[in-house]
């Protein structure tokens, strides 16, 4: 495993964990304070979310890389299927495009995708994932002409009814290989995956160069919001360096991405001071 007691440059924020995500939360520092104090602090790259940009998304990925970061995704496209997705489907893909288009224009390495929840009336995970394959298979050849990576993220259970019927990393692989498409990769989340035992044997699966991202924060053991309560590395339940040792043993050597959805805890804080303490769990416990 890397070794990053002494040396954090693999380490990355999404802006998320300021509270930037939604709306009302954080203390709403703009894309270049941000960008400032993490280049301080010698994070390694920034994710950020769409609606952080107003047309300067050129700008902000260009002062990203000037201040020596890279921006390593952007979050995300419009939920594709189920109750959260924009009707009519072709609203859907009208605003998909736009989000390949906004990550090609911040030189984003990847755009995640949240596939969204099971389809109204179809009571079928199996149809629900049948209906996304065929987005993303029509979706692809757009995304090939800016060459921009789409990670499709599986997500907790939890979140089958309403914001994924992918829910597992072995049909999140499944679909990734069958589709068989050098732009189309995954993304693995902590909070999402921290309990799924054949997290190893799947991502073996997987051909080199096919994950994209990899998500930390940790399993809070009494969480209060399934959605909003997210713990800081070290605070809950995960074995983050296990989850580490697999995903990099099936080839990943990218950034390690500290994504915390916390309304009641770290999105009330200083962001100076959560910054300053995604470094040092860095550090000693992921």
């Amino acid at each position: 495993m890397l070794d990053f007691s002494r040396d954090h440059s693999a380490l990355a924020l999404n802006t998320a964990t300021l509270g930037h995500n939604v709306e009302g939360h954080g203390e709403g520092w703009s894309p270049e304070r941000i960008i400032d104090a993490c280049a301080e602090r010698g994070f390694g790259a920034i994710t950020f979310w769409r609606r952080e940009f107003a047309g300067d998304e050129v700008e902000i990925g260009e002062r990203t890389k000037a201040a020596g970061m890279d921006v390593c995704g952007l979050c995300r496209t419009p939920f594709l299927v189920g109750p959260l997705a924009p009707a009519p489907q072709d609203a859907m893909i009208v605003d998909f495009k736009a989000s390949i288009d906004m990550a090609a224009a911040l030189q984003a390495h990847c755009l995640t995708i949240c596939v969204g929840g099971v389809v109204e009336n179809s009571h079928s995970m199996r149809s629900s994932l049948a209906n996304v394959r065929s987005i993303l298979e029509q979706i692809l050849p757009y995304a090939e002409q800016s060459g921009v990576t789409l990670a499709i993220e599986p997500l907790n259970p939890v979140y089958g009814g309403n914001r994924s019927c992918l829910v597992t990393v072995r049909d999140a692989v499944d679909m990734c290989n069958s589709i068989d498409h050098a732009l189309l990769k995954i993304a693995v989340d902590v909070y999402h995956v921290w309990w799924d035992l054949s997290l190893g044997d799947e991502l073996e699966r997987l051909p080199d160069g096919k994950i994209a991202g990899y998500h930390l924060c940790d399993w809070l053991p009494d969480t209060q919001d399934i959605l909003l309560d997210r713990g800081m590395m070290g605070d809950g339940v995960a074995d983050l360096k296990h989850i580490r040792q697999v995903v990099e043993r099936a080839g990943y050597d990218g950034y390690c991405e500290v994504e915390i959805f916390s309304a009641g805890n770290w999105w009330k804080k200083p962001p100076a001071e959560v910054l300053d303490c995604c470094i040092e769990r860095f550090r000693t416990v992921c």
